[in-house]
């Protein structure tokens, strides 16, 4: 959104409902990125500021999360026809990017890359794990705030409580219900 008009520390602060003093230690920190104007102002693309409430697990206030920013999901899986299916079902959202990657490997380069905001992710799966994928995902400063749906055809309970323990938002079964997956993933990524 090159075009949208940067928000000041002011509007910041009313947005995150904290004093002006906390979003300008936020830029001294370093932990929001902020440019200076001539006149000596900070200023914060919405970008950044979407990506800094993400980092720290903060809520995008409504009005924000709905200004033509798309949501990106990686769905990875090794059988194809699920990858299908699920784009299928996610592509009703106009706003849901979608990438694809059919092994834990990809899944990490396309993490990298794509930078999604959710994950549906297969538990078994050639080379490396749905769980190590889960945990390095977890285990990543920077992707602290994905959401990770696993959708798995053979999970135990003991499975599903490793699982949350891993960080996992939300476990479902194989053959799942194409509304139910639709509705969980608006509802982690916060759509309206």
């Amino acid at each position: 959104m090159p075009n949208e008009k940067p928000l000041t520390t002011g509007e910041i602060a009313e947005l995150c409902h904290v004093h002006l003093r906390t979003v300008l230690q936020w830029v001294h920190d370093g932990k929001l990125k902020a440019y200076r104007t001539p006149g000596n102002h900070s200023r914060i693309t919405l970008d950044d500021f979407i990506s800094f409430l993400k980092q720290y697990n903060m809520p995008i206030p409504d009005g924000l999360s709905q200004r033509g920013e798309s949501r990106r999901i990686l769905i990875v899986d090794d059988d194809v026809n699920i990858v299908s299916a699920i784009r299928r079902i996610l592509k009703k959202e106009p706003s849901f990017e979608t990438e694809t990657a059919y092994d834990g490997f990809e899944a990490g380069i396309n993490l990298l890359l794509f930078k999604p905001d959710l994950i549906i992710l297969d538990i078994k799966m050639p080379g490396m794990s749905g769980f190590e994928v889960a945990q390095k995902i977890k285990r990543s400063p920077n992707c602290q705030h994905v959401k990770i749906i696993v959708i798995s055809a053979y999970l135990e309970e003991e499975d599903k409580a490793r699982l949350k323990q891993l960080g996992v938002d939300l476990c479902m079964d194989k053959p799942f219900n194409s509304s139910i997956l639709f509705e969980e993933v608006r509802s982690l990524l916060k759509v309206a």
